[in-house]
């Protein structure tokens, strides 16, 4: 069966960012298709930040409640494991997307299920799981939103070793024995803290000389010691060579550079991530499938006058809160230009430019300790050619630390642009972190004077004080 319909809107992918277009051209008056291969809701809801945040919070919570004087006590046993991962499942509505599809159909968006293509000029054709065929023309625009996906290396007896990606390592029901994790960026870090603390025996294998480097080399520290103390082994300037598995449940081997061989129960791969473009029809429309695909700060594809490319296929900040920002930017830009907002309405606030994009992007990394960030690292800050100065403190310092735990143990950087007397970035890593962000992130974002934070009062005894602290050591 063919069907042809025409929407002002079509969105490929129902992840939040897909989600986050359709509401905003749907609040606007245009008629919106979204068109979606797997579960409403995306990679975040089932295989990414959900998931992993629920395996992460009792490990987080157990471990600062054991250094609480008159709690450490109660929490000295090993975490229910079958509980969590329950937990667990009840936040992703056990891998089922009826309420995210309800909630699509609350906002007057059409759901059409299946792979969609672009078909040359404002035009996706879906095939359905059921042989149904659709071609949807858009009358102003069609966005892409199908995210990005894990990358396997090519190393010798991978393919068939059944290893863990980061949607394996987040919806796995059992806890394996014993776990190796390649890779120490955010997704081998975060899953490196859970299964060590829900029971793995967790060996780490790092590439370059530390964790999380694309954040300051001191964060990086601070959760290779933690993840040590817990019983991890964490190394490093090592790379894999092979990996041997011989089916069923044996298990796998992986083999270094150097000939040395790991036997573990699983081995989880967490070593970046590719735009899942290859297969969308790209070619259809002048550009190369598979590839990432250049936006300008409305997310408009470059040199198109009707394609968008939202969320992590642009490549612009692979993080879920960026993409819900590009889409709401990209929504807003859309309805504009299709004449349904006036267009100096929704641009006096910047509305179609995502700016944060680039000078002010958050993160947290709920590893424990917790590391946050926004803005530029010192590296990128000086690599700009701006004079600027990092302004370092000791968390521990600061008052509402040790009421927050004992033997608290932290640190907080801020970037300063010298000529301009602005915080250009600011890193945190310690218990709780995660909570100064947003203050940071306004600092950053609005290009707050120093002068003006001073001003800025932050609560005592909060770890908060931080800010005070900072602002005093850069004044000397």
């Amino acid at each position: 069966m063919t069907a042809a319909v025409e929407y002002d809107v079509v969105v490929l992918g129902a992840g939040p960012t897909g989600e986050n277009v359709a509401d905003r051209t749907r609040a606007a008056g245009l008629s919106t298709a979204v068109v979606e291969s797997e579960l409403v809701g995306g990679e975040c809801s089932y295989w990414a930040c959900i998931p992993s945040k629920a395996m992460l919070r009792p490990v987080i919570a157990r471990s600062e409640s054991r250094r609480v004087p008159g709690v450490r006590h109660a929490v000295q046993g090993p975490l229910d494991a079958a509980e969590v991962l329950a937990h667990r499942d009840e936040y992703v509505a056990h891998w089922k997307d009826d309420g995210q599809v309800g909630w699509l159909d609350s906002i007057g968006a059409r759901l059409y299920r299946g792979h969609g293509r672009l078909h040359g000029h404002r035009k996706v054709v879906v095939e359905g799981p059921e042989n149904e065929h659709h071609v949807l023309t858009a009358r102003h625009a069609v966005a892409v939103c199908t995210g990005s996906r894990a990358v396997l290396p090519h190393l010798p007896g991978l393919a068939g070793a059944r290893a863990w990606t980061s949607r394996e390592a987040t919806s796995a029901r059992s806890v394996p024995g014993r776990l190796v994790v390649v890779g120490g960026g955010v997704v081998g870090s975060e899953m490196a803290t859970a299964w060590q603390a829900l029971g793995s025996r967790v060996t780490m294998l790092v590439r370059g000389k530390g964790l999380l480097p694309r954040l300051e080399p001191f964060v990086g520290e601070h959760v290779a010691e933690a993840l040590t103390e817990a019983g991890a082994t964490v190394r490093t300037n090592v790379s894999v060579a092979a990996v041997q598995r011989n089916g069923g449940g044996a298990p796998v081997t992986v083999v270094l550079e150097d000939g040395e061989l790991i036997d573990a129960d699983e081995v989880l791969f967490a070593t970046g991530r590719a735009p899942r473009t290859e297969d969308i029809g790209l070619e259809t429309v002048g550009l190369e499938p598979g590839s990432w695909l250049p936006v300008d700060d409305s997310c408009r594809v470059e040199g198109s006058e009707w394609l968008y490319a939202v969320g992590d296929v642009n490549r612009r900040a692979l993080m879920t809160h960026q993409g819900k920002y590009q889409a709401r930017i990209a929504g807003a830009a859309i309805a504009a230009r299709a004449g349904h907002v006036p267009l100096l309405e929704t641009d006096r606030w910047g509305a179609h430019s995502a700016t944060a994009d680039h000078d002010a992007v958050p993160q947290v990394v709920f590893t424990d300790p917790e590391a946050a960030s926004v803005g530029l690292s010192l590296a990128e800050a000086e690599a700009t050619g701006r004079r600027v100065r990092a302004v370092d403190y000791d968390l521990a310092a600061v008052a509402g630390a040790g009421l927050y735990a004992d033997d608290y143990r932290g640190r907080a950087r801020m970037v300063v642009d010298l000529d301009r007397e602005i915080v250009l970035g600011a890193t945190f890593v310690g218990p709780g972190v995660g909570e100064l962000l947003h203050s940071a992130t306004i600092a950053v974002a609005g290009e707050v004077p120093i002068d003006r934070l001073w001003h800025a009062v932050p609560a005592y005894p909060t770890i908060s004080e931080v800010w005070l602290r900072l602002l005093e050591t850069y004044r000397g």
